[in-house]
């Protein structure tokens, strides 16, 4: 209540006469954490094995930080218009996350009516984040631990101007369709006013939750933008195709997860093997591969995923999870020079905990380890990292 009248405080120039049929509400999430990571492999330039690491303050591992704008107006008849207004930073040092955007996490507003469900126009994330957020252990958190390392389509993977349908929940049954004309306005390699020269997008879902069930579909392609040169650097296909399915079985003493998928044509952006920290902190001539935080286009590429996890309570504050994610690509087509032909199976094992503070508050626990991380022979990531996060 006192977050909602914050907001409307903040937009009393703007509430008028409709003051009493709409609602703003203030939100956001402050998460910090203590942390060490060590990264070991080949260099980029195909020298002698590097290795990096540091310890200190990592931001936004359990959830990113943010603040948000959500509200929602009645049109009468059952109809709503919705907004969604949220910003990403860095509460280690203060910064704007997302490339500095100023809403780099959300910016839509859409209609939404109980009979026919929602659409919402703008920057979002896109239907497999949606679906598979409660299906993951990690809840799509904790950095490589969550299933977006496997399942790239499902890292919190968000689309610019994007389109977005889904529909009412119909006896536990919920699907959701959307389409982006251009999934990256920051995109600088790519050119030009028609539609064909941006990077577009097809996201779909379906996924059916009740009692202790919870399962789901979802399929996203992205198009190239033919503005962009073919060569290896740029990308030498035409449509990355990812697809997904999983789901959970709550047997109230543990719940058991369980998703399968496959990507075809490239990559869609994921985790960067620096995790919670920056690639910046290397030293001087120190390079390290492994950063899949790029939609990457390769054609014949085709990369297997699995993910098998586990969580439970203990007691009424305390959770625990752990999964294994394992990314098998069918042949050597993801890497350029000078480590192209060297593509391998990637291994992923996490573990986490929280502990509840109070309703808004929790402290938590993660370490991950990651064997060939991002398809190179040989590269090695391990994070560890206690931290604490906070809503309001």
């Amino acid at each position: 209540m006192k977050k909602t009248l914050l907001a409307a405080a903040l937009l009393a120039g703007f509430a008028g006469a409709a003051q009493a049929e709409t609602s703003v509400t203030l939100y956001g999430i402050v998460d910090i954490g203590v942390g060490f990571q060590q990264i070991k492999g080949l260099n980029t330039t195909g020298g002698a094995s590097d290795k990096a690491s540091k310890f200190g303050l990592a931001n936004g591992v359990q959830n990113g930080s943010r603040w948000g704008l959500r509200g929602s107006e009645d049109l009468g008849d059952g109809l709503r218009a919705v907004f969604n207004l949220e910003s990403g930073f860095s509460s280690a040092d203060g910064q704007s996350a997302q490339g500095s955007r100023l809403f780099g996490r959300q910016a839509t507003l859409g209609l939404a009516s109980n009979s026919w469900g929602q659409i919402d126009f703008g920057r979002q994330t896109n239907v497999a984040s949606k679906f598979f957020g409660s299906i993951d252990p990690f809840a799509e958190g904790f950095n490589m631990a969550n299933i977006g390392t496997a399942f790239s389509s499902s890292n919190t993977t968000r689309y610019d101007n994007l389109i977005l349908y889904q529909t009412p929940v119909f006896g536990g049954f919920q699907a959701g369709a959307g389409y982006s004309f251009n999934v990256d306005d920051t995109n600088t390699t790519q050119s030009g006013f028609q539609t064909d020269r941006n990077q577009r997008g097809i996201t779909a879902g379906l996924r059916y939750v009740n009692g202790p069930i919870n399962v789901a579909a979802a399929y996203d392609q992205l198009n190239r933008s033919n503005s962009v040169g073919d060569s290896l650097a740029n990308g030498t296909g035409d449509k990355i195709r990812s697809w997904l399915v999983g789901g959970t079985y709550d047997f109230e003493v543990v719940k058991l997860a369980l998703a399968y998928g496959q990507t075809r044509g490239g990559w869609i952006q994921a985790s960067s093997v620096y995790g919670p920290f920056s690639s910046t902190n290397l030293d001087a001539g120190q390079s390290l591969p492994g950063n899949l935080s790029t939609n990457i286009y390769r054609d014949n590429l085709r990369v297997n995923s699995y993910m098998v996890g586990l969580s439970a309570p203990i007691g009424g504050s305390t959770s625990i999870f752990g999964s294994w994610q394992r990314l098998d690509p069918n042949s050597d087509k993801y890497y350029t020079a000078p480590n192209n032909g060297n593509d391998e199976t990637t291994n992923v094992y996490s573990v986490g905990a929280t502990y509840d503070l109070s309703k808004r508050t929790n402290l938590y626990a993660v370490a991950s380890y990651a064997k060939d991380y991002a398809f190179v022979d040989g590269l090695k990531s391990t994070m560890a990292v206690v931290g604490v996060r906070h809503r309001f």
